[in-house]
């Protein structure tokens, strides 16, 4: 079977999953289609394209749960990222927001592909066009340590049709044996993304660059194509 017919019953799976909620007004979807699928900068397509549908469900509640996807190439046969989350969302009376959730990455292809499995634990904080996020990994793909990531981000408005995304983030192992970048402990990542809506399509276009020497981490073009849909 080819990648192409893999992918398409992978597709079908996954929107059969959430079919049964389909009658209700807070299932969303989202298909958005990537030059290069970037993991905190670093390629995780060998610098390809990627589709990657999102399916949604808000509870109303603030609690939400959702499925997300993506092709993917790491040279070993493993070519599908399929990941599930919950989480939580709510606003203070003081204006910040604060979104929690957990993360289980799941991986498809070859044998190998389940031993990268991992889950993560998210929590972002948001002040008008501000925010501060924190991500951990006690099993980061499977290596067995440790991986945190902290993140500041701001959104410059421009006019009503656009605006700029800027942000710097750290990557950082708590074991070096068990995973680390490039022999080091840490790497830094940042991104400008220049945003906009154009006949319902959401279209992003900047630059990622990192402190990685290797190729998996190279200052890349990103073109970030997306619709969103609501059942």
């Amino acid at each position: 079977m080819t990648r192409t017919r893999q992918l398409t019953k992978s597709a079908i799976a996954f929107a059969f999953v959430l079919a049964p909620l389909s009658a209700q007004a807070n299932l969303s979807a989202t298909v958005t289609l990537v030059n290069n699928y970037l993991f905190n900068g670093v390629s995780q397509t060998d610098k390809n394209p990627a589709l990657q549908p999102n399916l949604n469900y808000d509870f109303g509640n603030g609690v939400y749960a959702g499925l997300w996807s993506s092709n993917v190439d790491y040279g070993s046969g493993i070519w599908l990222e399929f990941d599930g989350y919950v989480g939580y969302y709510t606003e203070l009376d003081n204006g910040i927001t604060v979104d929690t959730a957990i993360n289980q990455y799941t991986y498809h292809g070859d044998d190998t592909a389940s031993d990268l499995n991992f889950q993560e634990v998210y929590a972002k904080f948001s002040y008008q066009n501000s925010q501060l996020n924190f991500w951990y990994a006690w099993d980061y793909f499977g290596f067995g340590g440790g991986h945190y990531i902290i993140q500041a981000a701001h959104t410059f408005p421009i006019n009503d049709q656009w605006n700029v995304f800027a942000a710097v983030d750290r990557s950082t192992s708590t074991n070096l044996d068990a995973w680390n970048w490039e022999g080091k402990r840490a790497f830094t990542h940042g991104q400008v993304m220049a945003r906009t809506s154009l006949n319902g399509f959401d279209i992003g276009l900047g630059v990622h660059t990192t402190t990685l020497k290797e190729r998996w981490g190279d200052t890349a073009i990103l073109l970030s194509i997306s619709k969103a849909f609501t059942f």
